[in-house]
C-alpha cells in the first residue's frame, strides 16, 4: 500500500478551507493535528504489512501442510505415470465344507480340480479363491481380468485355464455406449456366481443345469434410462471353434429397473453351441448317425430364454426365475426304432425368499424344479444319464426303468448367513434335492430318488 505524501495532503486541506474565514493560528494548528493523525495510520499501516500472515494455524503447520501438499501431488504424478489411476484390485476366498449323504462323502471343498466329479450341484464355483483386477481410463474405456484357479468359467469349459473373466467395455460416442467383447461369464438368471453375491452356499438348479458358462466374442451394450441392454455374438462355452466348425451364437440380455426396490429382466441365447451327444464318451470320436452314415456335428442349435424378477425392501428380498430350452439332438436316449439322436427340451423354475432377523443375521429359502421328461431327458451341457446330478432316466438294468423317460427334478434348500464383519460371512445350507424316479446313485450301488446336502462356507472379502 502505498502512503499518502504529508506536504500534499495539507496542501489539499489548506485549499480545502478559505484562509479568510480563519485566522492564521488557528489554520496552523489544524495542519498540525492532521500531520499527527496521517502519522499514526501510516505508522500501523507499516505494522500491518510487517506483521505475520493470519493462516488460521501457527507457523509450523503452515509448514507441514506445505510439505504434506508437496508429497501428496507427488505421489498422484507417480500413480498416473504407473497407470494405477482407477486401477482396483478385489478378491475373496471362500473356504467350503459339503457333506453329502447319499454319497458318504463330506469335507472341504477348496480350490480342488473339478475333473475329479465335473461340475456337479454339491462341487461348483464355491470353495474358490479370487482375484479381480479392473481398470478405467480417463476416456471411459473398461478393462477386467478376474482369475479364479480351478473354478473359474474356463475350467468349467475344459479349457485348462484359470480365468473367469477377460473383457473390455469401450464408449461409443458417449458412456451409456459401449462396445464389449472378450470372454464373458453367463448373465443369466437372479443368482451370481460370485460366493459374495449369493446367500447360499449352493447354487439354484436352473443355474447349475439350464444355463450357459461363457460367451468368448464381441457386442454392444446400452443403457437408456432404467433399461440396460446387451449382447454378444460368439462362442457359447467355447474360446475358439475348432477346424471345421462355423458360425456361432447370439446371447443377450435386458435388465429394467423399477424404482428402487424392484425389477426384472430376461436373457437368452440362439444358435450352435457344443453338442457332447454326438460324441462317443468312449473313443472320443463322432458318432455317425445310422439312418444316413453321416458323422453328427459337435455342435447344434440351441434356444434358450428365461426371465427373473426381484423386490428387496427392507428386510425382506423376493427372487425368482422361469428358464425354457431346447437344444437340437441333445437328449440323452436315442430314437428306439432308428437310433437316431433326437432333441432336447426342458422348462424350469426357481423362486427364493430371504429375511434379515437381525441387521447381521438372514434366513433364506429356496424351490427349484426342472421338468425334463421328454427322449429320456437331457440339459444344457448334460447329455447323458448322471447319477450323480440325478438326470436322465432311471437305470434300466437295475430298476426296469423306462429309456424314453426322464426324471424331473426338485429342490429345496434352507440356509442362514451371518455377518462377522463387512469382510466376512458365515453361511450354512441345508439342501434336500429329490426326483419322481429313482435316479441318485448311492454310495453302496442304490438307486434313490431323494439326497441330503449339508453345506457351510466362510466367505471372506477385499
Amino acid at each position: 500500500m502505498k502512503t499518502i505524501p504529508t506536504t500534499a495532503l495539507a496542501l489539499a486541506l489548506a485549499a480545502a478551507f478559505p484562509v479568510a474565514a480563519q485566522g492564521s493560528a488557528d489554520l496552523q494548528k489544524e495542519l498540525e493535528a492532521l500531520k499527527a493523525r496521517i502519522s499514526e495510520l501510516e505508522g500501523r499501516i507499516k505494522a500491518q504489512e510487517t506483521k505475520e500472515p493470519q493462516w488460521g494455524m501457527t507457523p509450523d503447520q503452515a509448514r507441514e501442510l506445505n510439505r504434506v501438499t508437496v508429497k501428496t501431488e507427488a505421489l498422484e504424478d507417480a500413480r498416473d505415470e504407473a497407470g494405477l489411476k482407477q486401477f482396483v484390485i478385489s478378491g475373496y476366498a471362500d473356504p467350503t465344507y459339503i457333506r453329502n449323504s447319499g454319497l458318504k462323502n463330506s469335507g472341504f471343498n477348496f480350490l480342488n480340480n473339478r475333473a475329479d466329479t465335473s461340475y456337479s450341484y454339491d462341487n461348483s464355483y464355491f470353495g474358490s479363491v479370487v482375484l479381480d483386477f479392473s481398470k478405467e481410463t480417463e476416456s471411459g474405456t473398461r478393462w477386467r481380468l478376474t482369475l479364479s484357479p480351478n473354478r473359474g468359467t474356463d475350467t468349467v469349459i475344459d479349457n485348462g485355464g484359470v480365468v473367469q473373466e477377460a473383457s473390455v467395455s469401450v464408449p461409443l460416442g458417449d458412456l451409456q455406449t459401449r462396445l464389449i467383447a472378450g470372454h464373458l461369464p453367463d448373465w443369466s438368471g437372479y443368482e451370481y456366481q460370485q460366493a459374495t453375491l449369493n446367500k447360499l452356499v449352493t447354487h439354484n438348479l436352473l443355474f447349475d443345469f439350464t444355463l450357459p458358462t461363457s460367451y468368448t466374442g464381441a457386442g454392444m451394450e446400452i443403457t437408456s434410462g432404467k433399461w440396460v441392454a446387451k449382447g454378444v455374438l460368439g462362442q457359447v462355452n467355447a474360446t475358439r471353434n475348432a477346424d471345421g466348425q462355423q458360425g456361432g451364437a447370439f446371447a443377450y440380455r435386458v435388465d429394467y429397473s423399477r424404482g428402487e426396490f424392484q425389477g426384472f429382466g430376461f436373457a437368452g441365447v440362439l444358435g450352435k453351441v457344443p453338442n457332447f451327444r454326438a460324441i462317443d464318451s468312449t473313443t472320443g470320436a463322432l458318432i455317425t448317425n445310422p439312418v444316413t452314415g453321416v458323422d453328427y456335428s459337435p455342435v447344434s442349435t440351441a434356444n434358450l430364454f428365461e426371465v427373473d424378477a426381484y423386490f428387496i425392501r427392507g428386510d425382506w428380498t423376493v427372487q425368482g426365475q422361469i428358464s425354457v430350452g431346447r437344444q437340437k439332438l441333445a437328449a440323452v436316449t436315442a430314437d428306439p426304432l432308428t437310433g437316431e439322436l433326437r432333441d432336447s427340451a426342458w422348462t424350469g423354475l426357481s423362486a427364493l425368499v430371504a429375511y434379515k432377523f437381525t441387521p447381521r443375521l438372514e434366513g433364506t429359502l429356496r424351490a427349484d424344479y426342472i421338468r425334463n421328461a421328454k427322449n429320456g431327458g437331457g440339459l444344457f451341457g448334460y447329455t447323458a444319464a448322471d447319477a450323480r446330478n440325478g438326470i436322465g432316466p432311471a437305470d434300466l438294468t437295475a430298476l426296469g426303468g423306462d429309456q424314453e423317460v426322464g426324471a424331473n427334478r426338485h429342490a429345496m434348500s434352507f440356509g442362514v448367513s451371518y455377518l462377522w464383519d463387512l469382510n466376512t460371512t458365515l453361511k450354512l445350507e441345508y439342501r434336500q434335492d429329490f426326483s419322481n424316479l429313482p435316479v441318485f446313485l448311492t454310495h453302496d450301488g442304490q438307486y434313490r430318488k431323494r439326497n441330503t446336502l449339508l453345506g457351510a462356507s466362510v466367505v471372506v472379502s477385499f
